[in-house]
C-alpha cells in the first residue's frame, strides 16, 4: 500500500497543537471561579464573610485589621508560648503608635481541626467572634447573639 502523504518532519519552532488539533490544553477554569481559587483565597474569603456579618452590627470593626497568617510564630504575640496540646485558631493585636488593632486567625490549625468548607466557615466564624470580644472586652454571646449555636 502506497502513503501518498509523507510524514511532516518536526519544525525547529515550537508546538502550537497538540497531536490531535484541538489546539493546546488551556485552564480547567476561569480564574473567577472557584475552583481556580486556592485553599489559602478560599480561607481569607471565608474569614472576610464573617467580619462582613459582624461589621453590621459592630461598625467599629473597621478600624480594625484582620490578617491570616499560615501557622502561629513560636514567639508571637498573645498570652505567652503555646505548646502542643494548645495551639491558637487565632490572636490579637491591640493598637499601638499608630497601628490599628489586628486579629490575627490561623489558617492551618483551623483546616486541620474540620473536615468540610460548611464546618471551616463555622470554625472560622466562631474564632473571629471570640478575637473580637476579647479585642473589644465584651464576651462573644454579646459580640455574636448565635455564637455557641449549631
Amino acid at each position: 500500500m502506497d502513503n501518498p502523504v509523507p510524514p511532516r518532519a518536526a519544525g525547529p519552532g515550537p508546538r502550537r497543537r497538540d497531536r490531535h488539533g484541538r489546539g493546546m490544553r488551556g485552564p480547567i477554569a476561569p480564574p473567577q471561579v472557584p475552583l481556580a481559587a486556592s485553599r489559602a483565597e478560599a480561607f481569607a474569603d471565608l474569614v472576610q464573610d464573617s467580619v462582613e456579618r459582624l461589621e453590621r452590627r459592630w461598625p467599629q470593626l473597621a478600624d480594625i485589621d484582620f490578617l491570616v497568617l499560615e501557622v502561629p510564630r513560636l514567639d508571637g504575640p498573645g498570652d505567652g508560648p503555646w505548646n502542643d496540646e494548645a495551639v491558637p485558631l487565632g490572636g490579637t493585636i491591640p493598637a499601638r503608635e499608630g497601628r490599628p488593632a489586628r486579629v490575627v486567625v490561623y489558617r492551618r490549625p483551623v483546616e486541620i481541626r474540620t473536615k468540610g468548607r460548611d464546618e471551616r466557615a463555622a470554625l472560622v466564624h466562631e474564632v473571629v467572634v471570640e478575637q473580637v470580644a476579647e479585642l473589644l472586652g465584651l464576651t462573644p454571646e454579646t459580640v455574636d447573639p448565635r455564637y455557641g449555636e449549631d
